[in-house]
């Protein structure tokens, strides 16, 4: 999700009000996803990088962050949405943390979506602490032949299906560090729409183009 910022020197305002009305597109993208039945949207909210932001924006995203967390909780529970937060979260507060583990909880049994919410996260974090895992394996059993579902099963998405298609908002053209695993095959779409403008009809048309991709994995159809 990305623009944010962007969005809101557009309309000469501070920064973190673009992010405030982020919140309102992960609404509005989270009550098409229910209406199409995807099964799993994730969002990436936060990155590692992201830390490097002034103190006073990082402060307020993550204040938002447990905000939006205890107000959609109903929502979750109504539309029968499982909750999931991924990432470093050993460098978030103790407080946000809480909110999280409660709100992870409440919804564990829900079950006609997964919401994942991408925070303090990086691939190359990700890929790390797998293979430190992953080693830990190795030596407690030597001579085991490592494949990579050695490796997928200590990635932070273990439980979780590899993404059919990644959107990039506000027309930047690259991944930033998310999901370098697990995107080997996934399919792309960028758009110059900026995040807080990024509804329901931005969303379609970035489904129709998926539709629209012959995927073919590496393999001859």
């Amino acid at each position: 999700m990305d623009g944010n910022g962007r969005w809101a020197k557009e309309r000469g305002k501070e920064r973190v009000y673009g992010h405030f009305e982020g919140v309102e597109s992960v609404r509005a993208v989270m009550e098409a996803s229910v209406e199409w039945g995807i099964p799993y949207v994730s969002f990436f909210a936060f990155s590692e990088e992201n830390w490097g932001r002034p103190e006073a924006e990082v402060n307020t995203l993550m204040e938002l962050m447990g905000r939006a967390m205890y107000n959609e909780l109903h929502n979750f529970m109504e539309q029968d949405i499982r909750f999931v937060v991924l990432g470093n979260r050993a460098r978030l507060s103790d407080a946000l943390n809480a909110d999280i583990d409660k709100t992870m909880a409440a919804t564990a049994a829900n079950k006609r979506m997964t919401m994942i919410l991408f925070l303090s996260y990086s691939g190359r974090w990700d890929i790390l602490q797998a293979a430190e895992k992953m080693a830990h394996d190795l030596i407690e059993h030597p001579g085991h032949a490592v494949g990579p579902e050695d490796l997928e099963r200590h990635l932070v998405t273990a439980d979780i299906p590899e993404p059919d298609l990644l959107v990039r908002t506000s027309g930047e053209k690259r991944i930033s560090n998310y999901l370098l695993w697990q995107t080997a095959y996934t399919e792309f779409v960028f758009t110059d729409t900026l995040w807080p403008d990024f509804r329901k009809e931005a969303y379609r048309k970035a489904l129709e183009e998926y539709a629209s991709r012959d995927r073919r994995f590496g393999k001859i159809k």
